[in-house]
């Protein structure tokens, strides 16, 4: 899984995330009708916002919990 991660935090990834992110609002304002397109424009703001700050989500899943 650590494979998947890398790739997705590489400047290829990053800019695939922010892709399907625009791509997701564009086809849920444009091409889907409400309520359903504003459901899928909201839900590409997620790889939109990931893409651009960096992160992968799946990260969130595949690192052992910290402890203080």
């Amino acid at each position: 899984m650590t494979g998947f991660v890398g790739f997705m935090n590489s400047p290829v990834g990053r800019i695939l995330r922010v892709v399907l992110g625009l791509a997701l609002i564009g086809i849920g304002l444009f091409w889907l009708s409400p309520p359903w397109g504003y459901v899928v424009a909201v839900i590409g703001l997620v790889p939109l916002a990931l893409g651009l700050s960096g992160r992968c989500i799946v990260e969130l899943f595949t690192r052992p919990p910290q402890h203080a």
